[in-house]
């Protein structure tokens, strides 16, 4: 099976159905005919980049936004408003709060927006630390951040 079609699939799945779980994903998948494993399932989600957001009928479930834009769509500055709680400076780092779940998805963002005073970030589960070359630095990029959520 082509993993372009399967990926396409697994797409399709998580914009009409709240999946929670890879097992679950797995297990729809294979209803629908596709043969898969969980160990499949867990390359297709990083490779797609998959997260988890809050979900309706399940605590989670699985998203997907687009990361091939060069620009920021109105649902990533959305997701990112949303699950973004403290912003923080601390000498020359930054440290984003971020709902459980969420820290890596506030680094993709972070990422896009291509400030000059960051060296680099890292992301945790519900913590995005972002490294930058000074305090002043710092503390500019918590300004940025904060006007970019408004």
């Amino acid at each position: 099976m082509l993993r372009s079609a399967r990926h396409a699939k697994i797409l399709e799945i998580i914009s009409h159905k709240e999946i929670e779980t890879q097992k679950e994903l797995c297990a729809e998948l294979n209803r629908l005919n596709y043969v898969v494993t969980q160990a499949t399932i867990s390359r297709d989600i990083r490779d797609l980049h998959l997260f988890k957001v809050a979900g309706i009928e399940k605590k989670y479930r699985y998203a997907y936004i687009n990361d091939g834009e060069s620009e920021i769509s109105p649902k990533m500055k959305n997701l990112f408003r949303e699950c973004v709680l403290v912003i923080r400076a601390a000498q020359n780092l930054v440290v984003v709060k971020t709902l459980t779940g969420n820290g890596a998805n506030a680094g993709a963002v972070v990422d896009k927006l291509n400030y000059a005073e960051i060296v680099g970030s890292v992301a945790g589960d519900d913590t995005l630390l972002i490294v930058c070359e000074d305090n002043i630095g710092a503390e500019t990029v918590v300004a940025k951040i904060n006007d970019f959520i408004k």
